[in-house]
């Protein structure tokens, strides 16, 4: 019975780190709920004397009742006994369940059907551990479904694991391998301790059956040793990048903490924000010619074929917000009309962990708080300090306004494109680049075969906008895009981005928001705001977005198309003719009036070789290794801090004479050396204790039963010490026996000299490098943090001896 019960505590443990998931307790309390019953029936199977293939199948009954009582009780009979009703009841709450978990992100709102898979989850694996552990007795083997269920929330969630829910889960698998240990050895006899307390020693043998209680002391130290290890290392290796198992189109790249970026998957709660059950507010503007625009948050640039994922960004010192315009955008020639917009932006104070600025594209100079950069190939806006909650900036973009006529004269040259914008993984099905030729088979150059590829999802291929919809494998893009042909903003944006790299164009995914709604004399953007769309290269204009994702009603309500992707009539009036001119009202004007063109441009060539982000203006790397190793030096010196701070306090004692009767230096009790004795003075049991940690450190470590006269007799004849030191030696067991053991010590002398004296006969005996080592990494120091370590295992020894009750046929002494 004993393993039951510690199986079920090792899994409702685990399940403890399903906590990020979910919104409010409901489910904490159902699943603890369905572990009680599990073990409930694990009870009544050991009771019976069942067999080992019957106690799941008592588990999975007492499991069904229960979720019946909670579920489905109106339909039951009695309230918890299935009926036919009750299971149809049940059915439903579970197709509503596993519906609700594919519509949001985590953490999930609590609904009755989200609740019902969490009970029922929990309650599988509790039934699997208690199969192994109890029926099976493999407990070690019961760790991987406990494993499961750590798995579930390290491969959802961008965050890393909490270390204290990971503690608790990994105490309750300890106990269940102590509990399984000792059913095991409790037939063969007394186990011997490694290390005990006197009241362990003095419990008896009990009558019914043998004493495993070192065991459990054992196993509680090697328990929690590993766990403080796992802790400890965890803490110290590098973060590992997040990966998704269950989501097709655009992906991010989590990286580490300090000087890099901590970058979220982008769209990891992208549908979950669609799906919200209420709208909130992310963010609102205001601009100066009052029209909606896209905010860009990420730009994603590879594709696995999987998903879109993130090349980490790279900001140089030049390129601060603060340091005036920003790098010029990658492409943009003199060609296009441009139009200088000036944005108010504010951010909802409730937005969390954002490290990217929310902007309209491109930006080209921004007035906000903080430490933040721009990269150069991307124009996204970042900082490693500061997050965007609760900020308020302006931003000043120039805009081009493109005509169709201009971008038909465009050049089709990439020369200057970087090769990641066409990159394409060489397992990409050979059916999606046959759709792509045969969609753009009559365009006649790269923008009209972007405006077919993107009519192709918005009119011509019969795509619908479904955020029901989910790739779980390397064949959600075919799927997508041959067969279901239903999605939301990301299939759609991925999708036209993987076919334009195919017929050659330049492709880049967007995370951020549409325009939002207009109320009063601000636009508010909101959680159901949040899109994906891709943007396209090309050379002259630079990056431009498309809209693919259908709009209006059945689809994303805010999402517009570009003036220039629109299709062109049947007949056409004057063409625009391309000019170089730009808008010169004063309500246009930018931050900085004439910057056009940066200044400060950087070769983006030469920001890349960089490698990566500088942590600071004035700290190269080699100033941060030189720190770290300074840190890193401190903390070695950290037992010889100790040891000098204790010798001084010693040495400070040493002056002080003693005269006193011995009834009087009661109150003179000292924590070190013979201070445990009640009758010795601060300044012998100072000399005492400073005298029995040089010999440690310089390895003669005093024996125990040696007196200090017989000490002194033996230093001296070992290592021949000269007469004054010789003297002076004796002079401090002399006092230190005199204070002891006589009636009256009389008076005794300051021993600071005769300590001095001994010292350094003894360093003259020993060797360069133990004095080295004793300075360094002095082993008396060392002797007493393991002995705080010891004292503190002792005092978990003592909850051993705690007996609530008597055991049977132990008679009261």
């Amino acid at each position: 019975m004993r393993l039951t019960i510690a199986s079920g505590v090792a899994a409702f443990a685990a399940a403890i780190l399903l906590y990020p998931l979910f919104q409010g307790g409901a489910w904490f309390w159902t699943s603890l709920g369905a572990v009680l019953a599990v073990v409930v029936a694990g009870l009544v199977s050991s009771r019976l004397s069942l067999p080992a293939w019957a106690a799941p199948a008592v588990a999975l009954v007492a499991t069904w009742v229960y979720l019946t009582a909670v579920f489905a009780s109106d339909e039951a009979w009695a309230l918890v006994v299935p009926t036919k009703e009750s299971v149809v009841e049940l059915a439903r709450v579970l197709a509503t369940g596993w519906a609700d978990i594919l519509r949001f992100a985590a953490p999930v709102p609590p609904t009755e059907g989200i609740t019902m898979l969490a009970a029922g989850g929990v309650a599988l694996i509790a039934i699997v551990v208690d199969l192994v552990a109890a029926r099976l007795r493999r407990a070690a083997l019961a760790g991987l479904p406990l494993l499961a269920l750590v798995m579930v929330p390290a491969t959802i969630l961008p965050d890393p694991i909490s270390w204290p829910a990971f503690i608790l889960a990994a105490l309750g698998f300890v106990s269940l391998l102590i509990a399984d240990g000792r059913e095991r050895i409790g037939h063969w006899g007394r186990a011997v301790l490694v290390r005990r307390t006197r009241a362990a020693t003095a419990q008896p043998l009990p009558t019914g059956g043998a004493d495993t209680s070192g065991l459990r002391l054992s196993g509680k130290r090697i328990g929690f040793a590993a766990i403080a290890l796992a802790v400890l290392v965890g803490a110290l290796l590098p973060a590992m990048e997040p990966v998704s198992f269950f989501t097709f189109g655009v992906g991010g790249t989590g990286k580490g903490r300090g000087n890099s970026i901590s970058i979220p998957n982008p769209i990891a709660n992208l549908k979950g924000q669609l799906e919200l059950p209420e709208r909130r507010i992310v963010l609102t503007y205001a601009n100066n010619d009052d029209k909606p625009r896209y905010l860009r948050i990420y730009s994603l640039d590879t594709f696995d074929g999987q998903q879109f994922g993130m090349t980490e960004p790279k900001g140089a010192p030049q390129n601060r917000t603060d340091n005036g315009p920003l790098p010029e955008p990658p492409g943009l020639g003199t060609r296009p009309k441009i139009n200088n917009v000036v944005t108010d932006i504010q951010i909802s104070d409730e937005i969390a962990k954002l490290q990217f600025l929310p902007l309209p594209y491109p930006p080209r100079q921004i007035r906000v708080d903080g430490d933040w950069r721009a990269d150069v190939d991307t124009l996204m806006v970042f900082s490693t300090r500061d997050e965007a909650a609760g900020l308020e900036y302006q931003v000043s973009t120039s805009e081009p306004a493109p005509t169709a006529d201009l971008l038909d004269s465009l050049s089709s040259d990439r020369a200057n494109t970087d090769a990641r914008y066409l990159r394409l993984p060489d397992n990409l099905p050979p059916e999606i680049a046959e759709l792509a030729t045969s969609i753009t088979a009559d365009a006649k150059n790269d923008y009209e075969a972007a405006v077919q590829l993107q009519q192709f999802f918005t009119k011509d291929g019969g795509f619908t906008y479904n955020l029901r919809t989910q790739g779980h494998s390397n064949s959600a893009l075919r799927d997508f895009l041959l067969r279901d042909r239903a999605g939301y903003c990301e299939q759609f944006a991925a999708s036209m981005a993987v076919l334009a790299r195919v017929i050659g164009i330049p492709s880049r995914v967007a995370i951020g928001y549409t325009g939002g709604t207009k109320i009063g004399d601000r636009w508010q953007v909101g959680t159901n705001d949040s899109h994906s769309w891709p943007e396209l290269y090309f050379e002259g204009v630079g990056w431009l977005p498309f809209e693919p994702t259908p709009a209006g009603s059945l689809g994303q309500g805010s999402a517009r198309v570009p003036d220039y992707a629109q299709p062109r009539p049947e007949t056409t009036g004057e063409s625009s003719t391309p000019t170089s001119q730009a808008t010169s009202s004063a309500a246009d004007e930018p931050l900085d009036p004439g910057a056009r063109r940066n200044p400060r441009a950087l070769d983006r060539e030469g920001v890349v070789s960089t490698g990566g982000l500088p942590p600071d203006d004035s700290m190269p790397l080699i100033g941060k290794i030189g720190i770290g190793g300074v840190v890193l030096l401190l903390i070695l010196l950290i037992p010889a801090g100790l040891r000098l701070i204790t010798r001084n306090r010693r040495v400070r004692t040493l002056g002080w004479k003693v005269s006193a009767p011995a009834d009087e230096l009661t109150a003179a009790m000292v924590s070190e050396g013979a201070g445990r004795h009640p009758a010795v003075a601060p300044s012998v049991a100072a000399a005492w204790a400073e005298l029995d940690d040089v010999l440690y450190d310089y390895g003669m470590a005093r024996e125990t039963s040696e007196t200090p006269r017989a000490l002194a007799r033996r230093l001296t004849q070992q290592y021949e010490f000269d007469a004054d030191s010789a003297a002076a030696l004796t002079a401090i067991a002399s006092a230190v026996e005199r204070v002891l053991f006589a009636r009256d010590p009389g008076r005794i002398g300051p021993l600071r000299k005769d300590l001095r004296k001994v010292r350094q006969a003894l360093a003259a005996t020993v060797s360069r490098g133990r004095r080295v080592r004793a300075v360094l990494l002095p082993p008396s120091t060392l002797r007493r943090l393991r002995g705080m370590g010891e004292r503190l295992l002792d005092g978990f020894d003592l909850l051993e001896n705690i007996r609530l009750r008597r055991a049977a046929g132990q008679k009261s002494p």
